[in-house]
């Protein structure tokens, strides 16, 4: 189970960030740069994670 998450974390993460600029959009925080800054944080996060866990698995 834990090596099941950890596989997914980073595609879990862009998706966490994609919801976060949904909410955003959907709540009205658009004139906010809050939201969109760690949306943007948590998808580049997501980013690299799901490389390092991609190379760590395929080696």
């Amino acid at each position: 189970m834990n090596s099941l998450l950890l596989k997914n974390l980073g595609i879990l993460m862009i998706v966490l960030g994609t919801v976060v600029l949904v909410l955003s959009f959907v709540c009205n925080w658009l004139d906010y740069n809050w939201p969109n800054g760690l949306a943007l944080l948590v998808i580049i996060a997501g980013i690299i994670v799901h490389i390092i866990m991609n190379k760590k698995i395929q080696d």
